[in-house]
């Protein structure tokens, strides 16, 4: 599949032509926000918040462009932020969250024998009914797609289109492996684009004065109402900054691993052939050594000084590195830096609100200096973000 793919989302200019699928996606972004805040009690308060990213980084990752040519992995949109989601899309979500919710046990469930199953079934049959559910979401679309594909080359038709056009037209992969990609591709690119983009918005929350240089930047370089597109991106280099900062303090994943290919000494150490190897970016990422003050949010710090100087720092790598990286990282990085520019820009103020639940809820508003909802229930901690919008009136 990378042999397949690397020559089309590899490279920020590959997935340039991406970024009206994605603003129009993000449009309907902002169409729900102001819902659920004339929804709200007080009129402000959007909860949820990252049940929102994921909603909006799943139906970015299927936007159909206006031309039906240029997409990037169903070719369809899903209908994740209409006001009644499909039933279909419905299902997926629950499976996803069922999936994520059996983490613990059911990471383990491939590895119970098949003789012992029958005693403990739960997890088994938890892992299979949520594996069972993302199958079954993903061939329904790559199945609709490829007929539409069949349509046009039976016609004698040019068929253009994206990702998965581009796998089926290859031939290089089985049917079967078309859809296991396409599951393990939109499962690793959703929850992976909200969380950042939860803790990027938190980590503005948390500090005004970087939020307020953010929207001064945007709205002097690109305008308030301006739809950018990715070749707007460069001339925003703070919101690039930060989303480096946010990976670096939040990453997603807790490590990267690797297997030696051929023995290696590094820092006295013999390390075999074969070896396996985890990067763990927690310990890299806060070590003062690589990042002067590395436990504070400093986006600052990954601006470049002149046109020769390079920020890049291996202390901070959450995509990997290298023919083994991540291969939906550049897809990644358009669908957060194109939302950050738009809500960034229409978003005057991000704030928290904090408060001690013991059994009824104790609202406090800390001017926008709060971080999160602390929740306590059987002595464990629950955390819940309470996130306001000061928003300009919609555009008519």
């Amino acid at each position: 599949m990378r042999r397949v793919l690397r020559q089309r989302i590899l490279k920020p200019r590959d997935v340039a032509i991406f970024s009206g699928e994605i603003n129009q996606v993000i449009a309907d972004l902002i169409k729900r926000i102001y819902i659920l805040r004339s929804q709200a009690e007080d009129g402000e308060t959007v909860t949820s918040i990252n049940d929102l990213f994921f909603k909006y980084s799943m139906e970015g990752l299927n936007s159909l462009s206006r031309a039906g040519v240029a997409t990037i992995l169903y070719e369809s949109r899903l209908g994740c932020l209409e006001n009644s989601v499909p039933q279909l899309t419905v299902d997926y979500i629950e499976a996803l969250g069922l999936m994520f919710s059996m983490f613990k046990t059911s990471m383990y469930a491939g590895a119970i024998p098949r003789w012992l199953r029958p005693f403990v079934p739960k997890p088994w049959r938890e892992f299979c009914r949520s594996w069972d559910g993302l199958f079954k979401f993903s061939q329904i679309h790559v199945d609709n797609k490829l007929r539409d594909i069949q349509c046009h080359m039976d016609r004698g038709e040019t068929v253009r289109g994206g990702l998965l056009s581009c796998l089926f037209l290859s031939q290089e992969l089985t049917l079967e492996e078309i859809y296991a990609n396409m599951t393990e591709m939109l499962l690793a690119g959703v929850d992976t684009t909200s969380f950042t983009l939860s803790w990027a918005v938190y980590l503005l929350a948390r500090h005004p004065e970087v939020q307020q240089t953010v929207y001064r930047e945007i709205v002097k370089n690109l305008g308030e109402r301006h739809v950018p597109t990715a070749a707007d991106v460069p001339k925003v280099p703070l919101v690039r900054a930060l989303l480096k900062e946010t990976l670096r303090l939040f990453p997603v994943l807790p490590g990267n691993g690797r297997v030696t290919q051929e023995d290696l000494v590094v820092g006295g150490y013999l390390i075999p052939k074969g070896t396996q190897l985890a990067l763990c970016h927690y310990a890299t990422s806060y070590e003062d050594e690589n990042f002067p003050r590395a436990k504070e949010f400093r986006p600052e710090r990954w601006l470049r000084k002149g046109s020769l100087d390079r920020v890049d720092n291996f202390g901070s790598i959450p995509f990997g590195f290298g023919v083994r990286s991540c291969i939906g990282r550049r897809i990644a990085e358009l669908e957060i830096h194109l939302v950050v520019i738009q809500v960034g820009a229409w978003v005057r103020t991000l704030a928290f609100r904090l408060g001690l639940v013991y059994g009824a809820l104790l609202d406090q508003d800390l001017g926008g200096r709060g971080d999160v909802i602390w929740k306590t229930q059987k002595q464990e901690l629950h955390v819940k973000s309470l996130l306001y919008f000061k928003m300009p009136p919609p555009t008519q």
